[in-house]
């Protein structure tokens, strides 16, 4: 009942409807989600027992509000701590990782989804160390899909290496947020190009892949699977506030 309440107010109250859809981009299934600052995006890692959430219905559980859309935010150990740079409400879980390492999130230049009132950026690890931004939220992964309008240097065009993947473009102002995942396997370089080339966003983080999740009550969405690690959503407006409260 709450989630309905929700979705038939949003029909009253449009600046707070996160949009979500399905797109082709070179012949491959998409859906994507686009954020507005104005919006309650949130990461969610633990209970205030200190507990993984790991999953959607979790989140809404632990916050007493319905999630209008979520996915997976980053990659995570096998206990699902993050394994890089982690902050939620304002208080760090985990340290910046700058130096290159095994992996997807080693693969440098990698970066950092940050959150602060009006702003959702992604920023390179290096510019962001440099930069110090005070984040009420972030959460570091890898590889940095598109870096001002450039692809990672190394994604290969015709890679084998498919995959359902996830992510997050911002544009350079941090008043646009469009989060998207794969609907079907593919490889690194589509999916950067998807960011660039279509959805017109110059900087992508990449997120993850085979585990990756989305929940889209709008779509009729909730994607099953994997526990995961630090997942990112943005919370149904309490009380019918909107977006000026």
């Amino acid at each position: 009942m709450l989630r309905l309440a929700v979705l038939f107010g949003l029909l009253a109250a449009p600046a707070w409807a996160v949009v979500c859809s399905d797109i082709t981009h070179l012949g491959q299934s998409y859906t994507i989600c686009e954020v507005d600052p104005a919006d309650d995006l949130q990461l969610f890692l633990r209970d205030t027992d200190g507990s993984i959430l790991g999953s959607f219905g979790a989140v809404e559980q632990a916050t007493g509000r319905a999630l209008l859309f979520a996915m997976n935010a980053g990659m995570y150990h096998p206990d699902r701590a993050p394994v890089g740079h982690y902050i939620e409400d304002g208080i760090e879980e985990m340290r910046v990782i700058p130096n290159a390492g095994p992996g997807n999130f080693g693969m440098l230049p990698n970066g950092v989804l940050c959150i602060r009132p009006g702003v959702i950026e992604v920023i390179e690890t290096g510019d962001y160390l440099n930069d110090t931004p005070a984040c009420t939220y972030a959460t570091q992964s890898g590889p940095l899909l598109v870096q001002n309008g450039n692809l990672h240097p190394s994604l290969i065009p015709n890679g084998t290496s498919r995959y359902y993947r996830n992510g997050v473009g911002t544009d350079a102002s941090g008043t646009r947020a469009v989060f998207a995942i794969s609907n079907e396997p593919v490889n690194f370089h589509d999916f950067a190009t998807l960011f660039r080339d279509t959805l017109d966003l110059p900087n992508a983080l990449y997120f993850d892949g085979k585990v990756s999740r989305l929940f889209s009550p709008v779509l009729g969405r909730n994607d099953f699977g994997w526990q995961m690690g630090p997942i990112v959503g943005v919370l149904a407006p309490v009380d019918g506030a909107d977006a000026t409260d």
